[in-house]
């Protein structure tokens, strides 16, 4: 892997295809596996603002994204398991048929993400790098995913040292990070939300662009309370916002898209002008990258908080089934916890 990384200077899209079994609505069984590209970092193609936009989907937007990155670099290649007949969740249809059975095949992997590409730039001194690793992943609930298929566990490899990680919001957002991600000289673990593959639907651009990493976005300005959340949790956040203004309570919402490294320096901004704090996401509460937050800005913004940081999140137990809708955080959890940090 590394003397050939040195030797053709290619970036490396590593889609990570795990096993994954649920429940069709016949009562088959799927498997559902994740897929996997070869890309170079070196073409950057600014955004093209007089580009046309097309309403699609996630899962959609993540198959232009890959059309692209083939189209824009011959070098480049995709393989995976079930990457050849499009994958199970369909983000790489119509690669083979476009670029040939020798650009896009079904493979076995297996590959040392955290020993390995985490450390490849470290211990060579930045003589050189994995050139554009990037593990695309689905994660989150799906509404029937159970305990092995609705897991969230950004907060692990957010633990490694020489990764990024990103998780994008919605097809737009999707496609320009996942492009961002490809292109950039570091590995990047890409999280895509399982439940926004066919239910997110928006405009995106279709030709080639790119979104900045590590740079949070405020979606929703306020005053009285900031929340800060990631992938499928924006829309839930978005709801119990509309329901707290109704009850005169101003909320920022801010996504932050890339978990490491990630923007301190908005999340502080924000804080400090609100006063309060909040952080949902789907990951058990702890040890999850929530509570990275809450310590970093209770560190930054000590003397501006003006109540102690909630975190509303998943519980510290397996992913259940039937009583999923008990487990993630909704949007009545997270307005209540808005209402108590609010009126603490």
């Amino acid at each position: 892997m590394a003397s050939s990384l040195r030797r053709c200077n290619l970036g490396l899209i590593l889609s990570r295809f795990q096993s994954i079994s649920g429940r069709s609505s016949n009562g088959g069984t799927r498997l559902r596996r994740l897929s996997t590209a070869m890309i170079s970092e070196e073409r950057v193609s600014p955004y093209s603002e007089g580009a046309g936009n097309k309403s699609i989907n996630l899962f959609s937007a993540i198959n232009q994204a890959l059309h692209i990155a083939l189209e824009t670099d011959s070098r480049a290649y995709v393989f995976g398991e079930d990457v050849g007949f499009g994958g199970v969740f369909r983000c790489t249809t119509g690669l083979s048929d476009r670029f040939g059975k020798q650009r896009v095949f079904n493979t076995p992997l297996c590959e040392q993400i955290v020993n390995e590409a985490a450390k490849f730039r470290y211990r060579s001194g930045n003589q050189f790098n994995c050139g554009g690793l990037t593990i695309r992943a689905p994660y989150g609930a799906v509404g029937h995913g159970g305990h092995y298929h609705s897991q969230s566990p950004e907060a692990f490899f957010c633990h490694v040292p020489g990764i990024k990680v990103v998780i994008p919001r919605s097809p737009q957002q999707a496609k320009g990070l996942l492009l961002s991600s490809i292109r950039d000289p570091n590995p990047v673990v890409f999280f895509e939300p399982k439940w926004l593959y066919r239910l997110a639907v928006e405009e995106v651009p279709e030709n080639d662009y790119m979104l900045p990493l590590s740079e949070a976005e405020v979606i929703r300005e306020g005053s009285d309370i900031t929340l800060v959340g990631w992938g499928a949790q924006l829309s839930v956040m978005e709801q119990a916002c509309v329901e707290a203004e109704k009850d005169g309570i101003s909320c920022e919402l801010i996504d932050l898209k890339t978990l490491i490294p990630w923007d301190k320096e908005k999340i502080e901004s924000s804080v400090n002008k609100t006063g309060r704090l909040l952080v949902s996401h789907e990951a058990p509460i702890t040890g999850g990258f929530g509570a990275e937050i809450s310590a970093s800005i209770t560190e930054r913004c000590f003397l501006r908080l003006e109540a102690p940081v909630a975190r509303v999140c998943g519980l510290d137990t397996p992913f259940p089934l039937v009583f999923e809708p008990f487990y993630l955080p909704t949007k009545n959890k997270i307005l209540d916890a808005i209402k108590s940090t609010v009126n603490y």
